[in-house]
């Protein structure tokens, strides 16, 4: 039986909040899934509240609000966030995205856990309504 996990883009008012809103859909009231890109990535692969078969829906409402919410002030918000931390490795690249997402370029949040959903579930995994 495919389980459906419903995100309520209209809850969403930036990434703190998505954090919370995509972990009680998939966890319940309180529900934990990850509050980085990396380790949500790993939690859609399953055995973190998905099924290990991967037999799952998820179902993303008012999409279009979330897209606001995460889009390019958030990105800029999170990279500015995250500079301080970066390998210096990667200072120069972040750097980079950063002034891309302040000019309101380049890919939003919104547009990375979009790709992130689908590069590790099955085709046809994420409805965008």
């Amino acid at each position: 039986m495919t389980v459906t996990y419903v995100i309520d883009g209209s809850g969403i008012t930036g990434l703190d909040s998505f954090w919370d809103v995509v972990g009680e859909a998939v966890n319940g009231p309180g529900g934990f899934f990850g509050r980085n890109l990396d380790s949500f990535a790993d939690c859609l692969s399953g055995g973190f509240g998905t099924p290990e078969d991967g037999d799952f829906v998820v179902e993303w409402r008012d999409h279009t609000r979330s897209a606001l919410a995460l889009g390019h002030e958030e990105t800029a918000r999170r990279l500015e966030r995250l500079l301080p931390r970066v390998h210096p490795t990667n200072r120069a690249r972040v750097e980079r995205e950063l002034a891309e997402a302040r000019a309101g370029r380049g890919p939003t949040l919104f547009d990375q856990l979009v790709e992130i959903i689908r590069e590790r579930t099955r085709p046809g995994t994420l409805r965008l309504t």
